[in-house]
């Protein structure tokens, strides 16, 4: 028997300058939005970072060059190592409506080396607003520069639109996620420390 660990080191390093960076990301984000609304709401001044328009802007182009280190890192040794296939796949409809409601029931166990469905679906998901974020962000950013991606938005107005809501796609996200730890809090150490999930070496039954 032999220990592996449930969260390498490069997946417990993006998560949590990704932590980080986000919460900057957000709250400059929302500074910016406070400055043109698209809604019929603004968001608390106390809960922005810049203090003003252009302190918004800078906070938020400064903090998105970490940002995309961070995932490019994270995209590239998750697909060159095999991590996004092993974690996040496979998984069909069926698997996730029978985990999310044995999950609704109380009755989903709980295995530290391996998502269930729902897991893998909010995972993938996530990645791809992430994705959609970046690109709506880069329309809204530079909309001549990057004009072709304006025009697969629709138009610079649903860009804003799309940036809006896959921020608050990646929020909601972030909030399942946060509850999730809190209803079981054994996970937690292990994104810190690693932890260690028992493997079987070369050779050995199931049974050993």
């Amino acid at each position: 028997m032999r220990k592996k660990r449930i969260h390498p080191w490069p997946v417990r390093l993006c998560h949590w300058v990704n932590l980080l960076v986000m919460i900057g990301m957000v709250m400059s984000g929302w500074g910016i939005y406070n400055a043109d609304p698209i809604f019929n709401f603004t968001f608390p001044q106390n809960a922005t970072l810049g203090g003003w328009l252009g302190g918004n802007i800078g906070w938020h182009l400064a903090v998105m060059w970490v940002l995309a280190a961070n995932g490019l890192f994270y995209l590239l040794w998750g697909l060159f190592s095999g991590h996004f296939r092993q974690r996040f796949f496979p998984f069909t409809p069926a698997s996730v409506w029978h985990d999310l409601v044995s999950a609704l029931r109380f009755r989903l166990s709980h295995k530290s080396n391996q998502y269930n469905a729902v897991q893998k679906l909010m995972y993938v998901g996530v990645l791809l607003l992430g994705l959609l974020l970046v690109i709506s962000g880069l329309s809204i950013w530079k909309p001549v520069q990057f004009s072709g991606l304006v025009y697969l938005m629709g138009g610079f107005t649903v860009a804003r639109y799309v940036h809006f809501f896959a921020m608050s796609g990646i929020m909601l996200f972030v909030v399942v996620h946060v509850v999730m730890v809190l209803l079981v809090p054994k996970t937690l150490p292990g994104m810190i420390t690693g932890g260690n999930a028992a493997t079987k070496n070369a050779g050995e039954s199931a049974d050993d």
